[in-house]
């Protein structure tokens, strides 16, 4: 939420529009988001304020942008259309959202088309998404839409992918602090086959479309960001409002706990090919003894270790603990880890049955987590016991 204190003057609908925000609840704000145009965020905006509206909400259409699509056209048809702003610029009348007229009608709902738009210059805010903040601040409910490439962080990942820099971006914190995000998700084919059947752009602009952005190997990756980002943001939100709950694991993320033993590397090379397989983060974890000194083979191994993870592009973590078992439990609750690598017991029988298994320990301390024991022969192959609770 932004702080009214600092927003200055100029960026502010005028005092005979808003007279004292501070009183007024902020409005909620949902978003459509899609892995490219064309996939429907729109017209299931407008089907959603529709439904609403014949529920008796009062529904506004704050900004709309059909670009020709008659099916959207249509669906818009019975809601009611804010004018939007005229501003003279260069000699040419140009139009954008009018922000105050919206605040001024204080509909309970308002809908804004592509959250990413830049205004025209001139205009008091000079991105849509500014506007937005500000209709939300005088309590007036939004839905909104963007695509998935227009997100802040994902703007260099997008470049490589597409090989297109997208200029108009969205913070990434307009989608953290949205209280409802939506994938529009639709196969690649069918975006294709909508774009050859004219549904999203003009028939002179749909080969370059195909040759460039709306490839097949494009639309596949951004789809993955889409679903990945969403995921995401439940997993965090879940996390957030039940620190204390139970794992909301969405992401697989892979831990390998190592020690002074020659076979550590062995365990991160498995662990690491465990997380590519999974497209997910890796781990490392060793638990030093803070009482025990280590010799300078076993600290040779440990470095070893930390070297390989860093270069498996993964995060090494060192921990003082007499209890191995709690602080591999407490680093896979914090980092809500779904897999954890493990070596076969060095132990004797006698030891395991007088002080106990760690595998045993981890399985009663751990729930929704696999365990891959990984065993060493003399032949240097390796076997995978996975249990599963």
């Amino acid at each position: 939420m932004i702080n009214k204190n600092n927003i200055s003057s100029q960026n502010q609908p005028s005092s005979a529009v808003l007279n004292d925000l501070s009183s007024v609840r902020r409005g909620k704000h949902k978003i459509y988001i899609g892995m490219a145009p064309g996939v429907g965020k729109t017209y299931r905006m407008l089907e959603e304020a529709y439904a609403l509206k014949r529920e008796g909400i009062d529904v506004v259409i704050g900004l709309l942008e059909t670009h020709g699509r008659k099916e959207t056209a249509q669906k818009a048809e019975s809601l009611e259309l804010i004018p939007r702003q005229q501003i003279s610029r260069g000699g040419l009348v140009l139009t954008e959202m009018d922000t105050d007229a919206i605040i001024a009608r204080a509909p309970q709902l308002a809908l804004v088309d592509e959250l990413a738009h830049t205004n025209v210059p001139g205009s008091v805010r000079e991105k849509r998404y500014q506007d937005v903040e500000v209709i939300l601040e005088a309590g007036i409910d939004i839905y909104s839409t963007m695509n998935i490439q227009h997100l802040e962080s994902l703007n260099d990942l997008v470049a490589r992918i597409t090989g297109v820099v997208v200029r108009e971006r969205v913070p990434d914190r307009i989608l953290d602090e949205a209280d409802e995000v939506v994938v529009i998700d639709v196969t690649p084919e069918t975006l294709q086959e909508r774009l050859l059947e004219g549904k999203i752009y003009a028939p002179q602009k749909i080969q370059q479309a195909l040759d460039n952005f709306f490839q097949r190997r494009n639309l596949i990756a951004l789809r993955e960001l889409a679903l990945r980002e969403v995921a995401d943001n439940v997993e965090e939100n879940a996390v957030a409002t039940t620190p204390n709950g139970p794992f909301c694991n969405i992401h697989e993320r892979v831990l390998v706990c190592v020690s002074t033993y020659p076979n550590s590397i062995q365990l991160l090379r498995r662990g690491a090919r465990l997380a590519n397989y999974m497209n997910a983060p890796l781990f490392c974890l060793y638990v030093a003894e803070p009482d025990r000194f280590l010799t300078k083979q076993e600290s040779l191994y440990v470095e070893t270790c930390e070297k390989l993870c860093q270069e498996f592009e993964g995060e090494f973590l060192r921990i003082n603990s007499h209890d191995v078992a709690t602080s591999i439990a407490e680093v896979a609750h914090q980092y809500r880890v779904t897999q954890i690598v493990i070596g076969a017991s060095q132990r004797s029988r006698w030891q395991l049955l007088f002080r106990g298994s760690l595998t045993h320990k981890l399985l009663r301390s751990l729930k929704n987590v696999d365990l891959h024991i990984i065993s060493e022969d003399k032949s240097n192959s390796s076997k995978i016991i996975k249990y599963e609770e």
